[in-house]
């Protein structure tokens, strides 16, 4: 199924349209549509034509890339040189970086056109974008649900075609569960594949860019595109598979289906469709056994324990001396520190601040972190030993469709568990994709996600385009956009 960059791209080098009348087509449908989406945290239309100027000029030598004059836009915690880039919090409010993210140095040198900073869950603390200081975004598909969590925005403005794709990041799902609710294809590549650099941190160690999209095909070209080893992120990998071909023999394909992934809180609709889905894979021949993760029911409370540690020693840079907000009266700079903060971070980022501190505490350490680290390899282990016999393994990427704009945020219990199908993936720093696969009632939206073991990314995203190419659901027809 062609994506929508191959079509976009075609037309650019046919001489159909200029990169330049492409962004001012995109930054008019911004204009008079993002009022009822709210995708967007800040826009950059200044700076997309003069991208769009210099992707002509590319066009014209003759040395343009698929990406080369395509309209996108970035999360609005991947920083970009001059532009407000402010996690979507008060306490960063007015930062604009003073350089580019790795993946924006790569995507800008193949001449991409940015947009804008697209709206999220305040530093990506959230699964529905609902703790974002501009306000949610909302569901392209009803604007009266959510558009899932963190990445929030950048799912809404591809659904919507208010970008032809963006980057999102993924720490327990913030990629693929947004992906799911609006009915894109998000890709959360393997841990390590795409630098981190210039992503402002959340939890380090589960921390990863990955593109939303339109399309398998559109997912895997940008993923080729910013994949690679970068000397600035230690973590960063060379021998992560790309995507080039997304061909995949799937009579030789060994699937796994998780048993605990459909298990007590998942939808009977979700259940319905993902084995719909495995049933279409037997169909084409691939070898379909069911396994087991028994470490499932640990993931989610070992991810909260991991990441609010590592997001409590992140956050201590905020203290409004070097940038963003600071508060206006105080006392001394104590208390200007204290009130900064209080006044800076919203109700969620400090839940997780104080839960981070505490598990790192004396006399609490050994207790919650250490054996939340020591759990972690576990998941991992027992990862590896399904992975021994599978090549891939499908379940359900959230265990609802896209709920009501409120009805979760006050109980945040209800929220976290709306990753409980992402995390465990992210745990074991394992490539992910989610696409759509059906649709529920009222029509929205429900992702099906299929994991490969590390460094397969190709594996996954290739079975992801078999089943988008066999079933003919995709993001153009599951999930009806209405605005």
């Amino acid at each position: 199924m062609s994506g929508r960059i191959a079509k976009l791209s075609s037309m650019l080098k046919r001489g159909e349209i200029s990169a330049k009348e492409l962004a001012e087509g995109y930054i008019s449908r911004i204009e008079r549509e993002d009022g009822l989406l709210n995708a967007y945290a800040s826009n950059t239309f200044e700076y997309a034509l003069s991208c769009a100027d210099e992707a002509d000029k590319l066009i014209r030598s003759g040395r343009a890339t698929a990406l080369t004059g395509i309209p996108m836009a970035l999360k609005d915690n991947i920083c970009s040189d001059g532009h407000f880039t402010t996690c979507s919090s008060k306490i960063l409010q007015g930062f604009k970086p003073y350089y580019d993210a790795a993946v924006w140095e790569k995507l800008r040198a193949q001449g991409a056109v940015m947009l804008g900073k697209t709206n999220m869950d305040e530093f990506a603390m959230g699964s529905a974008s609902e703790t974002s200081y501009y306000g949610a975004p909302s569901n392209p598909v009803d604007l009266s649900r959510v558009a899932g969590g963190s990445s929030g925005g950048s799912a809404a403005a591809v659904k919507a075609d208010i970008a032809a794709y963006a980057l999102g990041s993924d720490t327990g799902g913030s990629i693929r569960q947004p992906a799911s609710f609006c009915g894109v294809v998000g890709f959360k590549p393997t841990y390590g594949a795409v630098s981190r650099y210039g992503l402002i941190a959340y939890a380090s160690s589960l921390d990863q860019i990955g593109p939303l999209a339109y399309s398998v095909e559109d997912a895997a070209i940008i993923y080729d595109a910013i994949r690679g080893q970068d000397a600035r992120d230690q973590t960063s990998l060379t021998t992560a598979s790309g995507a080039t071909s997304l061909d995949i023999d799937v009579s030789s394909l060994k699937v796994g289906v998780p048993e605990e992934f459909f298990g007590e809180g998942v939808d009977d609709e979700v259940k319905e469709a993902i084995e719909g889905a495995v049933k279409l894979f037997e169909r084409a021949g691939a070898k379909v056994k069911r396994v087991k993760i028994p470490a499932f029911k640990v993931a989610l409370p070992v991810y909260y324990i991991i990441s609010c540690a590592e997001a409590s020693s992140n956050l201590g840079r905020y203290d409004g001396i070097r940038y963003g907000y600071r508060a206006e009266n105080f006392a001394d700079i104590d208390d200007m520190v204290v009130k900064t903060r209080t006044l800076g971070f919203g109700k969620e980022v400090k839940r997780r601040i104080m839960l981070g501190t505490y598990v790192l505490s004396s006399g609490y350490f050994d207790a919650y972190y250490k054996k939340a680290c020591l759990l972690r390899g576990r998941i991992i282990s027992e990862f590896d030993g399904v992975f021994g016999g599978c090549d891939i393994l499908l379940t359900p990427t959230a265990p609802t469709t896209a709920f009501k704009k409120g009805t979760k945020s006050a109980n945040s219990t209800q929220t976290y568990l709306a990753d409980i199908c992402t995390v465990p993936a992210s745990i074991a720093g394992l490539p992910a994709v989610s696409l759509p696969c059906a649709a529920g009632a009222g029509g929205l939206p429900i992702g099906l996600q299929i994991i490969a073991n590390r460094l397969c990314d190709g594996t996954a995203l290739s079975a992801a385009a078999f089943f988008e190419r066999t079933s003919g659901i995709s993001s153009e027809n599951c999930g009806e956009v209405k605005l």
